[in-house]
């Protein structure tokens, strides 16, 4: 086993450097909620862990635009206590809030259940629906890009080497808009999602919808943007035949495997009913 070295960085291009010096073997720690269980199980050996907690521009919140920006390592209970993202965001705000126990709230972040890029993430579809960017830093500088483009498969990322995730843009939301997230679990609570579905719309004054975005989690390799069920729901009022359409697009999306905690049939039905009932909250939500 290598011997583990411990830093903690008060600034990104700090973090940056010390990624680059590992050459590939250090860690970034945030909550340290998937990190540490790895370590546990020796699943990963690095020679130095770099907590990034201590980066303020990591754990703010800062209204931007109208919209907001969130550091990648704010923890979900610091989140969930924000009242301006819980009225403009709420879905993503309970999609971070179902990430384990009140005790695992008080660590995990948006950034390490993004990073840990996990098919069943409860973050990542409420962030893609929302159309959420992500301020990313490495040797060359900073880029950005959309959260959908991050995760590539179980475990891959498309974050370039010594490259790591600073924050997250939610942008200003236009009036008559809602947000809402679902998972699908085989207990009541601290559970893998089997189904994770988000959605995002806005409605005009005549209750029609003119825009959404609709992503699933859990059925395919990475998460899924599901154009077509968002355009079964531009044009309509959510009637029961839009439904139906949203229904049809998220189970024709789907690319899931059998394992023990569903079936390919079970997680292709459930998938079509959590677009629907994510999507009638949605429109409550931007009707209210």
């Amino acid at each position: 086993m290598n011997a583990l070295t411990y830093a903690s960085p008060g600034s990104v291009d700090e973090a940056v450097k010390l990624l680059a010096a590992a050459d590939g073997n250090a860690r970034l720690l945030a909550g340290g909620t998937d990190l540490l269980v790895q370590l546990r199980l020796g699943m990963i050996e690095p020679s130095l862990i770099i907590d990034v907690k201590n980066i303020s521009e990591m754990t703010a919140i800062k209204e931007e635009n109208g919209g907001f920006r969130i550091g990648a390592s704010i923890s979900g209970a610091a989140l969930g206590e924000h009242a301006g993202m819980q009225r403009a965001w709420p879905g993503v705000v309970e999609a971070v809030a179902l990430i384990g126990s009140t005790q695992i709230q008080g660590r995990a972040t948006m950034g390490g259940n993004l990073c840990n890029a996990s098919p069943a993430a409860d973050a990542v579809p409420a962030m893609i629906a929302a159309d959420a960017l992500c301020t990313i830093a490495g040797p060359d500088g900073r880029r950005e890009a959309r959260v959908e483009e991050i995760v590539t498969g179980p475990g891959e990322t498309s974050l370039e080497a010594f490259e790591m995730v600073v924050d997250f843009f939610f942008p200003a939301r236009p009036a008559r808009s809602g947000d809402a997230y679902l998972r699908f679990i085989p207990r009541t609570e601290m559970d893998i999602a089997v189904v994770g579905a988000g959605v995002s719309l806005t409605l005009d004054e005549a209750g029609v919808c003119t825009a959404a975005r609709m992503a699933l989690g859990a059925v395919a390799a990475t998460q899924l943007v599901v154009e077509d069920a968002a355009k079964a729901l531009i044009g309509s009022t959510l009637d029961g035949a839009a439904m139906e359409k949203l229904d049809s697009a998220a189970r024709a999306a789907c690319r899931p495997i059998d394992d023990k905690r569903g079936t390919i049939e079970h997680r292709t039905k459930v998938a079509g009913v959590l677009a629907r009932r994510a999507a009638a909250i949605a429109k409550q939500r931007a009707e209210g």
